[in-house]
């Protein structure tokens, strides 16, 4: 396994773990009725997950011009990481509208 794919492969997970970190801290933000930090740390979340997702992105782009990806244990980690933060962030995000709701 050569640097620049481990590099892929760590920024996935990197990216994707700290986006799933940071949502859940907004839920924790979001059971105290701070919504204001909660949609902060969401905002963050999403910038992270984006970067993930770049990461991801500019992979199948080589992919598609016909730089062939090693799938490997290592890759399907990252995309388990990946597929797991965006699914909790959506998660998140509708637990904090049903917090907001009962906070009036």
């Amino acid at each position: 396994m050569d640097d620049q794919y481990l590099k892929v492969v760590m920024g996935i997970i990197m990216n994707a773990g700290n986006a799933k970190g940071l949502a859940h801290e907004a839920l924790e933000a979001a059971k105290l009725n701070d919504f204001e930090k909660a949609n902060q740390l969401m905002i963050e979340s999403n910038q992270s997950l984006t970067e993930a997702h770049n990461v991801q992105s500019d992979m199948l782009t080589k992919e598609a011009q016909g730089d062939h990806t090693e799938m490997n244990l290592y890759m399907v980690h990252a995309q388990d990481h990946l597929m797991t933060a965006i699914t909790y962030q959506d998660l998140v995000k509708e637990l904090i509208v049903l917090y907001k709701k009962d906070a009036k």
